[in-house]
């Protein structure tokens, strides 16, 4: 019996409790998905639920009397062996072997789908995340939000969600003639400019420039600008889209600032916002009213030069996601972007949505290296290319899974290279090693999958490992409903643990000349389930799962 499965079952039981006039709540109050936990102390039971104190008050009853109600019902349930009121009105419930071992069977026929689930189907969801000026190669500063945006947008599919994971490259501004401007002099043996781009990497790009254009050199400063703008852009882009495909990210799409220039894009929104009563002229400049919506300060859009602002692309930029039917929008930035978010939620507003729904801003705090050297191309920066030849890109990647966005991070490179237990990622990726070479020695001592007990799964190391099993597909749910993936990855490492306990404890392989039992292969389909889930959870972190180490 799964968590899901015992959630519907007294969501029944309310509803014909209910129906029966044994309860007075209307129908409608009765939840479809009523909470299920597993209780702190594993001796109150295999599962618990809080449904008695939320409901009572409505039905005119303290939560005792309510409980008992249900209590009664709940007994009567195929799987379900006792069922205990503690407390003020909770209801610890605990249900037999054979009902706590059919999920074994369930998670192995449900194979890569099982955690899946349907609570957030019908989101239409926008991610924006990395998103780095194309003025120079990929560095630690956006190595945090490349594994945790990548992650979110897993969870958030695998939770029913519809998910554009998008990269927004700034192409447009003052960066990018700076930018141009540096390989140019670089070209040239100048020096480079004010506030220009140094390291390795824009003399290799200019290799790169004359490589497309060998006469480069012949042409004068003013005509050359724009071709190396262009071909340093391109060769740049393909350097990050390398860098993010190394570290398993997929982007579905790659969208251009100047793209939304040159579509006239700005002038429409200040247009569209113009319309909405927000916009207003002062000295000489067009603001966008953003104070009416909770910002600090009145933002100016249109400068009195006639140049647009960065704020103003962002709200062209808002009004395409709005416009191409994403009705959530997620915006993943870095630690130094706090003021952007009440900005980008008055944006929303004043564009007619509702900020609190339609817009979503996560701040990710910094993450460092002990020991990280600069990089030798871009001398002033950590690369990310560097971080995955070093750690490896499972280690860097669990590793900044399993903390939330906004605590500070500082990575161990010594812990991350350890080949034990100490080190997360080796530890979880060694229990699905181990589940499948328990498998390939199972199968070569002659047990297969050809029956299957529940039953007989009834050794507490057993209990406990089926009830870990168990609450997977929740965790799942509720990382993608909080954007949390390091739920996924803390939850794998108790899995782990209970794994390691169980194989420790109950043979899945008979020893010696002992005959091959209905024990052994229904064992086998317990462990075969832990390998599933291991593999799945590690999936939705973007980790490899190993079938040795």
């Amino acid at each position: 019996m799964t968590p899901e499965e015992l959630s519907l079952a007294i969501s029944t039981c309310l509803k014909d409790a209910v129906a029966a006039g044994e309860i007075a709540l209307s129908a409608s109050a009765v939840p479809d998905d009523v909470r299920v936990e597993r209780p702190k102390n594993r001796e109150h039971g295999d599962w618990a639920t809080n449904i008695a104190l939320q409901l009572a008050k409505q039905a005119g009853t303290n939560p005792r009397e309510f409980a008992t109600v249900l209590s009664t019902r709940l007994k009567s349930i195929d799987g379900v062996s006792a069922v205990d009121i503690a407390g003020p009105g909770f209801l610890n419930i605990t249900v037999d072997a054979g009902a706590a071992g059919a999920l074994a069977k369930a998670i192995v026929e449900a194979g890569a789908q099982y955690g899946t689930n349907a609570a957030l189907a019908g989101h239409t969801v926008n991610m924006e995340f990395v998103s780095a000026n194309p003025t120079g190669p990929l560095h630690i500063g956006h190595t945090r939000w490349a594994a945790l945006g990548d992650a979110i947008a897993r969870v958030l599919r695998a939770s029913g969600a519809e998910v554009t994971a998008e990269y927004y490259i700034n192409d447009a501004g003052t960066q990018m003639n700076v930018f141009a401007q540096s390989v140019y002099n670089r070209l040239h043996g100048l020096p480079v400019p004010d506030g220009g781009y140094p390291g390795q990497y824009i003399a290799d790009l200019g290799h790169e420039v004359l490589t497309a254009h060998p006469d480069i050199r012949e042409l004068t400063e003013v005509a050359a600008i724009p071709v190396i703008r262009a071909a340093a852009y391109e060769a740049q882009m393909k350097d990050i889209r390398a860098t993010l495909a190394d570290f398993g990210v997929d982007f579905d799409v790659f969208f251009s600032e100047q793209e939304l220039h040159d579509a006239g894009a700005i002038e429409s929104a200040v247009a569209r916002l113009r319309e909405q009563g927000h916009v207003f002229d002062d000295g000489g400049a067009v603001w966008l009213r953003t104070t009416d919506f909770g910002d600090d300060k009145d933002r100016v859009m249109i400068r009195a030069n006639g140049e647009p602002t960065y704020f103003a692309a962002d709200a062209a930029y808002y009004l395409s996601k709005k416009d191409r039917g994403y009705t959530e929008k997620i915006y993943l930035l870095g630690a130094d972007h706090h003021g952007y978010i009440n900005r980008l939620k008055a944006i929303a507003a004043a564009a007619g949505d509702d900020p609190e729904v339609n817009i979503e801003v996560l701040i990710g705090q910094l993450v460092s290296v002990n020991g990280a050297k600069l990089s030798k191309r871009a001398g002033n920066i950590i690369e990310l290319k560097d971080l995955i030849d070093w750690l490896g890109k499972d280690a860097v990647r669990y590793s900044l899974a399993r903390f939330p966005a906004d605590s500070p991070l500082t990575l161990d490179p010594d812990l991350l290279k350890k080949h034990s237990n100490e080190n997360p990622v080796f530890y979880v990726q060694y229990a699905h090693a181990r589940t499948r070479g328990a498998a390939r020695n199972a199968v070569a001592a002659g047990v297969d999958r050809s029956a299957f007990e529940a039953s007989l799964l009834d050794h507490a190391t057993e209990n406990e490992l089926l009830s870990y099993l168990g609450s997977y597909p929740s965790i799942v749910a509720k990382a993608a409903e909080l954007r949390e993936p390091h739920r996924v990855a803390r939850h794998l490492e108790v899995i782990a643990g209970a794994y390691h306990r169980w194989y420790d404890a109950c043979r899945i392989a008979p020893m010696g000349d002992e005959t091959v039992t209905d024990v052994n292969r229904t064992r086998l389909w317990l462990n075969d389930a832990t390998s599933q889930v291991l593999a799945n959870g590690l999936d939705l972190l973007g980790v490899s799962a190993p079938e040795r180490m």
